[in-house]
């Protein structure tokens, strides 16, 4: 990709257009924005200040995969690797590490875990290849604690897709259903035994429940191939698109949705559903 108005960026951060220089040049601006007389913004920033800037940017990148759009996804990616640019001279002037260290490092565990490319392991499908992962990262040890099965699952992942790689781990290890009729079992049991404290009025004992039947629901998607946090922020777009169409019928009815019945709505939102169907 040739780069729009290169004449505006300072010589020594052009780059010659290659990975290796283009890559030299990012990482030379964020050197320079960092150094004594930077960007006062820049220079404040921590580990943690940066936080939200990566999860922020990692959602804008799965914003534009939902919605298809290519052209933003070269942008947005170019922001989340930013903010790997950006830890990496933060760990670097900390004297801890260098974002050469942190691509050297992915580079030996993505050799290590694909035995079945660079040795000669033989690993037919992708289930294979997604156990056998599991199994080598487990007996990983970068010191003396032996790791669990579990342990390295991150606390902070959105709490569906922490289910999904939970669950995942697991069934690296032998632990998972033969086929989705066990998923599918358990996820009727779990709908039971929900509605059942729903009914009860036991607000503690329906948490708890519907939190099980979450877990449930996670493991039914995952069996069936797909995750459900992506389900879920598809189901939501098309909740918000079906809702706006019907606030917009609305409106040009002259009516007002705080002043209907929940059975007028209904109404309007079966045919917002089926304009949907009609566009579709």
């Amino acid at each position: 990709m040739e780069i729009k108005n290169k004449k505006t960026i300072p010589e020594q951060f052009r780059g010659d257009g290659t990975l290796a220089g283009e890559m030299a040049a990012l990482v030379a601006i964020m050197g320079r924005l960092r150094a004594e007389g930077g960007c006062p913004w820049d220079r404040k920033q921590t580990h943690e200040s940066l936080r939200p800037y990566l999860l922020e940017e990692t959602y804008e990148v799965l914003d534009c995969l939902d919605r298809g759009d290519i052209d933003s996804l070269r942008e947005e990616l170019g922001d989340l690797m930013l903010q790997v640019v950006f830890h990496a001279q933060i760990a670097s002037e900390s004297g801890n590490f260098t974002i050469v260290d942190s691509i050297c490092a992915i580079k030996e565990k993505l050799i290590n875990r694909h035995p079945h490319i660079f040795g000669d392991l033989k690993l037919e499908t992708a289930e294979e290849v997604r156990d056998n992962w599991e199994r080598i990262k487990l007996n990983d040890k970068s010191n003396d604690t032996p790791k669990t099965t579990l342990g390295g699952v991150p606390g902070s992942l959105p709490a569906l897709t922490r289910a999904f790689r939970v669950q995942e781990k697991m069934a690296g290890v032998g632990f998972d259903w033969d086929s989705p009729d066990g998923a599918l079992d358990k996820l009727r049991e779990e709908v039971e035994e929900a509605s059942e404290a729903i009914l009860n009025g036991n607000k503690e004992e329906a948490e708890e429940e519907i939190g099980d039947l979450l877990f449930s629901v996670v493991n039914a998607a995952r069996m069936a191939g797909f995750g459900a946090e992506e389900a879920l922020r598809r189901s939501i777009t098309k909740i918000i698109s079906r809702f706006n169409e019907l606030e917009q019928m609305v409106i040009k009815d002259s009516k007002s949705l705080p002043d209907m019945k929940l059975e007028e709505m209904d109404i309007y939102w079966e045919k917002a559903k089926l304009k949907e169907k009609k566009r579709s």
